[in-house]
Formats: structure tokens, C-alpha cells, sequence
């Protein structure tokens, strides 16, 4: 079998490497950049998909790190973005994947064609054909913009092209939206910023990265033997007891479980509110100028306005009639892994966690290799289960884009794991 996989950043080195485990070695791994890492490769370069200047991760190193490749001894809980690259280039030096990967090459377009195979059209002009086409791109590189954009004549900016807060110096600057970019963003400008407004709109639960001295998402994964229930109040009850309620910081109480929507995980927001450094807003209702007026009836003047307003699910590559899940609040995919109308398409990472991306997307690459040696099929109805799981997931989280690919980690993870040790009838 000829395979395909498109991007080096994690998804697709774990898929490189779990293909070849699994004896499948006629396989290219095509990435547009000259080096492996995808968005844990920092650049100052605006437009470019990278993390910014002071990220470090916010899943804590025993549950982010590969199951057979271990982070050093002497990383801390939460390393930092270079620490994480370098992680991934040991990664692919140990079990020799760079040999596999074709770099400065763009998957400009992809065309399915007959026999459930598939054709790219490269930047150098090539157009090799493919049994099997793993997509593991990612999904935080098409900004989504607010309706407002055009509206405010200041400094605008997505939080995608956040690299350092050097330019925020001096400035009124007002951060809209308070997932973990938005968190990021005001926190790092209110280091040099005249002024910091954060702009919440809808409740959003903003988890300090640390519990009874532990990472917070060790400790979750010791309460999985509880039920959801019993979870969820220990989850709420244990954040009243560390940061007491939302709105002590002006901001609004959620009134839905901790799962139920993907959470912020920041140790230093509620105390650069509680220290007057940065100011809650509530939502925006018209933007004039440089003046934003705010659903509560007040308004205020920015300098620079900083739109954490999250990302499109986009695939450059594909046809917009053939695939296009930019504005969905629910994806119909088997495992999150396999699309219903074409089983030689595989995704590799198309998942939001509540927890570390990294090893789910290489559980999901063994079960692809799994799947492609002919070591284990999908089962009979695995069509039909992709439809069910899309509906059950709009019942897990809020609906809304943001939501689209979440998933719950071990959950997820101990899903995977379960189709991996079955042998079912192949459709």
C-alpha cells in the first residue's frame, strides 16, 4: 500500500512512526516547512502558525508525553515551547523518521480517484497517487475573525499572530475572548501594557494548572474510576475551594459541568485580575472607531484589540464541495479518525482534548496501522456509528464550532485502545 500523510508536526511524526512499525514503509510524509514540528516551531513571523514567545504547554508532562518515549527526567511539569520542539526532534531522530518526510513541499490539492485512491497536486509540480491519504495538518491555522474586524480602526490583531508583547508597550489594549489564547495574550501584555480589558462574553471555566501541589490533570485522571456526576461536583467543588467563584473576579459563574466545554487552564489570570492588572469586560455590542461599547451599557478606547476568537477547521487541499467543516458544530467521523463516505481518508489529530493532544493522536496512528496491514477491520457498522457519535458529542459539550472536534481524553483514549484489540468483519 502506498500511503500518504500530510504535515511533521506531532500527529503526523507519531503516524510516521507507528505505519512503520507496523511494516507499512512505502509511505511520504509531506511538509511545507524545512523542519519537523509544526506550531512548536516559534518564529516572530506574523501569519505563520507558531506559539508565541513565553508558551509553555498547559497539559502537564506525564500526560503529554509519547507511551514508548518518555520526556528527559529534568523537564519540568509544564515545559516551555523549546523544550517541547526538542522533544520531537529526539523524537523522530530515535526511531529515524526524517527519511520518510519530503520538506519544503505543499499539498496544494487533494483529488480522490477511482478505487478509493488519491492524487496530490505538490508544489514542485508533481501529482503522485496514493492507496491511503492520512491528513494530519492540524487544526490552529485558520484564524477565525470576528464580525467586527473592519469596525475598529486601531491596532487589530488575531491571537494567532500574538508573538511577544514588546509592541503592547504603553498601550490600552483589550484581549477578546478567554479560552487558553485569550488567557495567554492578556496575562503576557498586562507585563508592559498601559491597560488590559478582557472581553468574556459566556461563562468559560479558567483552571489554575496546579492542585494539592499536583499537575491538575493528574488529578483528574485519578477520579476516572467516579461516575461523570460524582466527577463533576468534585471538579467544581475542588475550583471553589482553590479560586472561590467566578464572578469574585467579575467575571461570569458557569452554570454547566467542568466537561461540558473545553477549559482554560491558567495559573496567573485570576491574579492579574485580583491585582488590578487585568480588567474583565463583559460582550461586545458595537465597535465605533477605537471605541468598544459593551453589553452592560459602558464603553471604553483601545489601542490595540487582540481577537482570541479561535480557529476554522480548514483543509486548503481539499475541495470545498468535498469536504468543508469550517462552521460545524459536530463532525461525522468514526473515532474521529474516519470519514463515512471514504475509508481510505484517515485523520490523524483532528481531536480537541481535554487534556494533551499528543498521545491520542498516537493512539490513532496505530490503530491506523493496524487497520491498513490488515491486522484488525473496522466493524460492520462503523458508517452508522460515525453518525451516532457526531450526535452524542453535540450532547457531551455545548454546541458550537469551538466545540466541534472536542472530545474526552481518557474516554477517548480507552475507545481507541478497545478497537485496537478487536478483529472485526471488514465492511
Amino acid at each position: 500500500m502506498k500511503i500518504a500523510i500530510i504535515g511533521a508536526g506531532c500527529s503526523g511524526l507519531t503516524a510516521i512512526k507507528n505505519l512503520t512499525e507496523a511494516g507499512l514503509t512505502d509511505l511520504v510524509c509531506f511538509e511545507k516547512n524545512n523542519q519537523i514540528g509544526g506550531n512548536w516551531v516559534y518564529t516572530a513571523n506574523t501569519g505563520h502558525s507558531s506559539v508565541c514567545e513565553t508558551t509553555h504547554i498547559i497539559s502537564s508532562k506525564p500526560m503529554s508525553q509519547f507511551s514508548d518515549f518518555p520526556m528527559p527526567d529534568d523537564y519540568p511539569d509544564y515545559p516551555s515551547h523549546q523544550q517541547v520542539l526538542r522533544y520531537f526532534q529526539a523524537y523522530a531522530r530515535h526511531f529515524d523518521l526524517e527519511k520518510y518526510i519530503s520538506f519544503n513541499t505543499a499539498v496544494e490539492r487533494v483529488e480522490k480517484i477511482t478505487g478509493d485512491r488519491w492524487r496530490l497536486q505538490l508544489s514542485d509540480g508533481t501529482a503522485p497517487e496514493f492507496d491511503y491519504l492520512l491528513v494530519a495538518n492540524g487544526h490552529h491555522a485558520a484564524p477565525r475573525h470576528p464580525e467586527w474586524k473592519a469596525d475598529f480602526n486601531g491596532q487589530y490583531l488575531h491571537a494567532h499572530d500574538f508573538k511577544t508583547n514588546r509592541d503592547f508597550a504603553g498601550k490600552r489594549v483589550l484581549v477578546v475572548g478567554a479560552g487558553n489564547s485569550g488567557c495567554d495574550c492578556a496575562v503576557e501584555s498586562s507585563r508592559v501594557a498601559a491597560r488590559v480589558d478582557i472581553s468574556v462574553r459566556s461563562p468559560q471555566y479558567i483552571v489554575p494548572k496546579f492542585f494539592m501541589g499536583r499537575p491538575t490533570d493528574t488529578f483528574a485522571a485519578s477520579m476516572q474510576w467516579l461516575p461523570k456526576a460524582i466527577r463533576d461536583q468534585l471538579q467544581r467543588f475542588s475550583l471553589r475551594i482553590q479560586i472561590g467563584r467566578y464572578s469574585d473576579y467579575g467575571l461570569p459563574e458557569p452554570d454547566f459541568p467542568p466537561t461540558r466545554s473545553h477549559p482554560t487552564v491558567n495559573s496567573e489570570l485570576l491574579d492579574k485580575i485580583r491585582h488590578g492588572k487585568v480588567h474583565p469586560r463583559p460582550g461586545i455590542r458595537e465597535i465605533a472607531g477605537q471605541t468598544v461599547h459593551f453589553t452592560d451599557g459602558s464603553q471604553a478606547e483601545y489601542d490595540v484589540l487582540i481577537a482570541a476568537t479561535g480557529y476554522k477547521i480548514r483543509m486548503p487541499f481539499f475541495d470545498p464541495d468535498f469536504i468543508n467543516w469550517e462552521d460545524v458544530t459536530s463532525i461525522p467521523l468514526y473515532l474521529r479518525m474516519f470519514h463515512p463516505e471514504h475509508p481510505s481518508l484517515i485523520f490523524i489529530g483532528l481531536v480537541q482534548p481535554q487534556g494533551c493532544i499528543w498521545p491520542l493522536s498516537e493512539a490513532q496512528a496505530k490503530l491506523a496501522g493496524q487497520l491498513i496491514s490488515g491486522k484488525t477491520a473496522l466493524p460492520p457498522n462503523w458508517r452508522k456509528q460515525a453518525l451516532l457519535e457526531a450526535k452524542h458529542a453535540e450532547q457531551d459539550f455545548i454546541p458550537n464550532p469551538r466545540h466541534s472536534v472536542e472530545v474526552h481524553y481518557l474516554p477517548y483514549l480507552k475507545q481507541l485502545k478497545r478497537a485496537m484489540g478487536k478483529a472485526a468483519t471488514a465492511s
